[in-house]
C-alpha cells in the first residue's frame, strides 16, 4: 500500500513540475513585452449595476485616457441607486461618453450579458476594450498599451486585472495570490496556443469575434461567464494574445470579508463546468495534483516511509514552484504575496476544495 502511495506521490511531483516549469514557465520566464502603439479607434465598454460610489471615482479616470480616438460606452443595467444619474452627468461633462440605458427585462433580469450585448451593439468602433465599473487603470496609457497588442491576426487581447493592496490583511494577500496564480495560468496557456479564459476587468477584442460566436447566446442563461465563457468559446491559438505591460493593468477593490470573497469565488468557479473538455481536464488535473501533493506526503511521513526521499521531493517541488511564481509575480507587480508562500497556497487549496463542494450542492445565480 505504501509503495503505491509513494509511487503516486512521485507522479504528482512530476505533474506539478510539468505545470510549473513547462506550462507556467511560458509566461513566467518570457522576455519583457514590447508595445507598438496602433492608434486604432477604441470603444471602452463599462457595465454597471448599483455602482454609484465606484463610478463617481473611476469614470473620470477612464474618460481622460491619453488616447487620440476613443469613446466610453457606459451601460446602466437597471440600477436602483444613483448610478444612472451619475452616468447622465458624466455624459454632459465628457463629449466622448455614450450612455446605454437598460430597462428591466423579465426574460433577462439580472443578466449582465444582455446589458453588455446592448452596449457592444451600440459601440461606435470595431475594437472593444472592457473593464468593470469597480475598476480603474494604473495609468492614462491603459488604452494605448492594451490596443498595442492587436494585429491583423490577433483580435483578442487578454489583460491583467489586479486588486488593491490592503496593509496587514491576510485575506488580501490570499485574494491577490489567487489572482496571481490564475493570471499565470491564463497567460501561460494563451502563450502555448490554448487560451481558455479571460477576465472582464481587463480584456479586449474586435467586435467581429463577438458576432462569430453569436455573442453570449450559447450561455446566456448562465448568469456568470461574460468574460471566461466567451473567451473559452471564441479564443484560439491564431486570434489570441496577451498584454502584461505594467501600464496596462487595471485594479479594483478586493473583498474585505471572507464570506463575500468566498461567494464571489463560488460564482467565478461555477462557470468552469461549461469549459471545453481539454480545459476542464487540465484545470482539474492541476488542482487534484495540488491537493494530493499536500495529502500523500503526510501519510508517507507518518509511517516514516522513504522519509528522506519524500522530504527531498517536497523541497524540490516548493523550490521550482516558488521560483516560477516568483518570476510571474515580478511581471505582475505582486512580489510581496510570495513572502507568504507556501502558507497562502495551502490555505487556497482547501478553500478551493470547499468552493467545489459548495457549488456541487447549490450554484450561485446572479451577477449582482
Amino acid at each position: 500500500m505504501l509503495v503505491s502511495i509513494f509511487s503516486l506521490f512521485i507522479a504528482v511531483v512530476c505533474i506539478q513540475f510539468l505545470y510549473y516549469i513547462v506550462v507556467f514557465g511560458k509566461f513566467s520566464f518570457a522576455k519583457p513585452q514590447n508595445a507598438t502603439p496602433k492608434r486604432i479607434p477604441i470603444s471602452v465598454i463599462v457595465c454597471a449595476k448599483n455602482e454609484e460610489e465606484n463610478v463617481k471615482n473611476f469614470i473620470p479616470i477612464l474618460a481622460e485616457q491619453d488616447y487620440p480616438q476613443f469613446e466610453l460606452v457606459l451601460i446602466d443595467d437597471a440600477s436602483s441607486d444613483e448610478t444612472l444619474e451619475l452616468f447622465e452627468a458624466f455624459e454632459k461633462q465628457y463629449s466622448n461618453i455614450k450612455l446605454v440605458k437598460v430597462e428591466n427585462n423579465e426574460a433577462f433580469w439580472g443578466n449582465k450579458k444582455f446589458a453588455l450585448t446592448l452596449g457592444i451593439k451600440a459601440a461606435k468602433y470595431e475594437y472593444l476594450l472592457f473593464t468593470d465599473a469597480d475598476c480603474y487603470p494604473t495609468s492614462k496609457d491603459w488604452i494605448t498599451k492594451m490596443s498595442s497588442q492587436f494585429t491583423q491576426q490577433k483580435t483578442i487581447v487578454l489583460g491583467y486585472g489586479a486588486y488593491d493592496r490592503i496593509a496587514g490583511s491576510f485575506l488580501n494577500k490570499l485574494i491577490r495570490f489567487e489572482t496571481l496564480l490564475s493570471a499565470t495560468q491564463m497567460f501561460s496557456w494563451a502563450k502555448i496556443g490554448k487560451p481558455y479564459t479571460g477576465v472582464g476587468r481587463n480584456m479586449a477584442y474586435k467586435r467581429e469575434e463577438f458576432f462569430k460566436t453569436n455573442g453570449f447566446i450559447d450561455h446566456m442563461k448562465i448568469r456568470s461567464g461574460d468574460d471566461d465563457l466567451f473567451i473559452n468559446q471564441a479564443a484560439n491559438s491564431s486570434n489570441t494574445t496577451v498584454c502584461y505591460l505594467p501600464e496596462s493593468f487595471t485594479y479594483s477593490k478586493p473583498k474585505t470579508s471572507f464570506k463575500e470573497w468566498f461567494t464571489q469565488k463560488r460564482r467565478h468557479v461555477s462557470t468552469a463546468s461549461h469549459y471545453k473538455s481539454f480545459d476542464k481536464i487540465q484545470l482539474g488535473l492541476f488542482y487534484i495534483s495540488q491537493f494530493l501533493f499536500l495529502v500523500l506526503p503526510i501519510i508517507l511521513l507518518l509511517f516514516q516511509y522513504q522519509w528522506i526521499v519524500v522530504c527531498s521531493l517536497i523541497g524540490f517541488r516548493y523550490l521550482f514552484s516558488w521560483v516560477t511564481l516568483g518570476f510571474a509575480a515580478g511581471k505582475l507587480k505582486e512580489k510581496d504575496v510570495m513572502y507568504w508562500f507556501p502558507i497562502i497556497e495551502i490555505c487556497l487549496i482547501f478553500i478551493q476544495l470547499n468552493v467545489f463542494i459548495s457549488n456541487t450542492f447549490k450554484k450561485p445565480v446572479h451577477w449582482k
